[in-house]
């Protein structure tokens, strides 16, 4: 604020009240406190002039009682926060409107366009299945059924076997009368890749071992995938222990991982392609009626020419405690066929031990990682008692199950057999295999002090491991 403070002449006789306060103006503005007005001596008038936003306040008084001179002070306040004080009411209405009406019409639009990219995004997904479906449709298998069928062979949807990582299986019955599992797939995260994925490998091929595609639906966002019914449903509750499953003899063990084995080898080399799973484990061998093992689910499977020795993945893929090490770690070897390899050795193990392989739980801490306490057990020319009054037969068996398990596991993909391999071992006698060296769940892990002679086993030939009937390779 600017204060001017002017001299004036006043004439003679410029009156005042008897009091020496204010007198009252003339004009109706009057504007100084009390308190401020006597504490100016001997005022004679008091007043306000106001010029738009500039105002002027005015004082007059005596010098002196002879005198005829005064005082004259101008205030004169600063313009822009007059104008802010002036205006302010204004300007918030003004700002409030402006983002109404801002939310107003720009969330319509904003909606519109997460609309437009997410129809894109299905669309584009739509159309790449249909292409895909086009350009494979004389080598495909499985029927096209349409939606309303489907929705009709399962009574709407209501018998409900169970639920997996794409999506939920419903029981239904064909026109013909067989009974099939309808895969109901939901909100894909790949783009579809996971139903092409599927019609992709079992949807061309047929093996005793790898469960059958019958059909399959697809329109728009709704896709199902329908495969031949498995009454005996998984292996997962039939090794580990569940209340009311009925507990598998280790004759009926063998036979399973034989029959598995023998599917991954088909989907290894039975092809024109090489078919790699990426996610074998007991949930998804299916059993049939007669308790024969059925690979399913290959939503995470891809293709590869046979004489790739390494493929190319972006990201690992699988469940965690059947997922291949090199898919964490790249310096021990490249992703191939032997991720698959080391699934089944972990499968192997867990059917032999009814037991996960990784527990947190067990009584003694040699106990926590499965194949490495089993591992001390036969190197100590212990028996491992899974069931009890076991003949000396199964005995063996169980032994071979083992030694097979731990060539599978191996840390590194060289040191693990083909699948065609494993299935030799399997189908061999016992007293033919060599036991590998001891393996390691990560590179990191430290092996003891009577470890470390095995441990430098590790880069040394497969064949130096194994009988010569038994050498590693496709």
């Amino acid at each position: 604020m600017m204060i001017t403070i002017i001299l004036i002449s006043l004439p003679s006789g410029s009156a005042t009240n008897h009091q020496g306060i204010l007198s009252k103006p003339s004009s109706p503005k009057t504007f100084v406190d009390d308190i401020a007005v006597k504490t100016l001596p001997d005022l004679l008038f008091v007043g306000e002039d106001c010029y738009g936003l500039i105002c002027r306040v005015w004082i007059l008084c005596r010098i002196n009682r002879g005198g005829s001179g005064c005082y004259f002070q101008i205030n004169t306040p600063s313009l822009l926060p007059s104008f802010l004080m002036l205006f302010l009411p204004t300007i918030v209405a003004l700002i409030v409107i402006y983002h109404v009406l801002l939310f107003a019409c720009g969330f319509p639009c904003l909606l519109t366009l997460l609309i437009y990219k997410w129809r894109r995004r299905h669309l584009s997904m739509y159309d790449d299945i249909e292409k895909f479906l086009q350009s494979h449709d004389n080598d495909l298998m499985p029927i096209r059924y349409t939606y309303s069928y489907i929705k009709k062979i399962t009574n709407g949807f209501k018998d409900k076997l169970g639920e997996g990582g794409f999506g939920s299986v419903y029981k239904g019955k064909l026109r013909s009368g067989r009974f099939a599992a309808v895969k109901l797939l939901g909100k894909s995260k790949a783009n579809g890749q996971d139903f092409i994925n599927e019609i992709a490998t079992i949807g061309r091929i047929h093996h005793v071992n790898i469960v059958q595609l019958i059909g399959f639906t697809v329109e728009g966002s709704k896709r199902a995938l329908v495969y031949e019914f498995m009454p005996n449903g998984s292996l997962e509750k039939y090794i580990f222990s569940r209340e009311g499953s009925v507990p598998l003899s280790n004759e009926k063990i063998y036979e399973i991982s034989l029959g598995v084995a023998r599917g991954i080898e088909y989907l290894h080399q039975g092809c024109d392609m090489q078919i790699l799973h990426f996610d074998i484990k007991p949930h998804n061998i299916l059993l049939n009626d007669k308790f024969v093992p059925k690979i399913s689910d290959f939503g995470l499977a891809k293709l590869y020419p046979t004489n790739n020795n390494t493929v190319p993945l972006t990201a690992a893929r699988g469940t965690i405690g059947y997922m291949a090490p090199e898919l964490f770690y790249k310096n021990i070897g490249g992703v191939s066929y032997k991720a698959d390899v080391y699934s089944f050795g972990m499968l192997l193990m867990e059917m032999v031990g009814r037991r996960k392989n990784l527990n947190a739980l067990a009584n003694h801490s040699s106990q926590i990682y499965f194949p490495s306490w089993a591992y001390d057990q036969v190197s100590a020319e212990k028996d491992i008692e899974v069931q009890e009054d076991a003949i000396e037969h199964e005995k063996k068996t169980t032994k071979k199950m083992i030694i097979v398990a731990w060539w599978c596991i191996q840390l590194k993909p060289v040191n693990r057999p083909s699948m065609h391999k494993v299935v030799e071992m399997l189908e061999s006698d016992v007293e033919s295999l060599q036991i590998p060296p001891k393996p390691f769940l990560t590179p990191h892990q430290m092996p003891g002090d009577d470890d470390r002679v095995n441990h430098a086993k590790l880069s040394d030939p497969p064949n130096d491991c194994i009988d010569s009937s038994y050498q590693f390779g496709r």
